[in-house]
């Protein structure tokens, strides 16, 4: 786990120095394209102020848009107890606790670090699982807040969300004015395809490298947990639970899906292609399932 914290750490302070390189690289060539040097430092200026917002502000918007509500122990007093054991044994301070009204069985993790940690589960998931189940969900998501995920996923989340603000930022100005200068088209016209081919392209690979980051970390948090509990049968026990309901969220939206526990989308579990892997927030269940179980044996 110690290892993983430290690279959550690390991968943290690559992604901010990527993205600053990132951001510079797309304003000097937007700036080049629109002859105005002017908006890269405009562009740096909003992408900086941005994020800040975005990170500090991450956990309150993710709870808005999930609907969620702050519960006390008197509400859910075996959620809580679950919830205060797995927070001690793993070190770490209690999160605090919030409830999704809806039928989905699912759950989430968010904040910027555990001392800012909030831990979400719907309904649904509360009406189905027993306490070893339960407990299963609530160390795989206590592991996210350990593991430094949490935070890891909103700068990335926000830096996502930039990349593709500042591309369709430029691409409706190359719409609506990009032809008014013959001059300017005649001088910069290599930089503007460039620049309207790089405003296309980012989002789509920023949003893989969330992906695929997203992805990684359900396995690690599922084997984090699983050492957590030292049951991992508990888990792939609420999982199977959750592909069985089969019940789509009525709650999540594409900005919090990479958070929750299981895609909240899906209904009856099927296989995915590998192709349409690549476009999916979270591991195949079977495979997330298959791998708990392995762990029996090693644990």
């Amino acid at each position: 786990m110690y290892s993983q914290i430290a690279e959550n750490k690390r991968k943290t302070i690559y992604l901010l120095i990527g993205f600053v390189f990132f951001i510079t690289l797309l304003g000097w060539i937007i700036a080049n394209a629109t002859g105005d040097p002017g908006y890269m430092t405009f562009l740096i200026i909003f992408a900086v102020s941005y994020a800040l917002i975005g990170y500090f502000a991450s956990a309150k918007i993710a709870l808005t848009l999930s609907k969620a509500k702050p519960v006390e122990k008197k509400d859910v007093p075996e959620l809580y107890r679950i919830v205060e054991n797995l927070a001690i044994t793993a070190g770490m301070p209690t999160p605090k606790i919030y409830l999704v009204n809806d039928p989905s069985p699912n759950a989430f993790a968010t904040g910027r670090d555990p001392n800012h940690a909030v831990v979400a589960v719907t309904s649904g998931l509360l009406e189905i699982m027993d306490k070893s189940e339960l407990e299963g969900v609530i160390a795989h998501e206590l592991s996210h807040v350990g593991n430094y995920d949490i935070r890891l996923m909103s700068i990335v989340v926000v830096l996502v969300s930039i990349v593709a603000v500042i591309s369709d930022m430029f691409l409706r100005w190359s719409f609506f004015f990009g032809g008014d200068s013959d001059e300017r088209n005649e001088g910069n016209g290599v930089f503007a395809i460039i620049a309207i081919v790089a405003a296309l392209l980012a989002p789509l690979i920023a949003m893989l490298v969330q992906l695929a980051i997203s992805r990684k970390r359900e396995y690690l948090a599922d084997a984090s947990g699983a050492l957590l509990t030292r049951y991992p049968e508990g888990l792939a026990g609420a999982l199977e639970k959750i592909a069985q309901a089969g019940i789509p969220s009525k709650t999540a939206s594409t900005a919090t899906a990479h958070l929750y526990l299981t895609n909240p989308f899906k209904g009856k579990k099927n296989r995915q292609s590998r192709m349409v892997g690549l476009f999916s927030t979270h591991p195949p269940i079977e495979d997330r399932i298959a791998k708990l179980k392995e762990m029996e044996i090693k644990v």
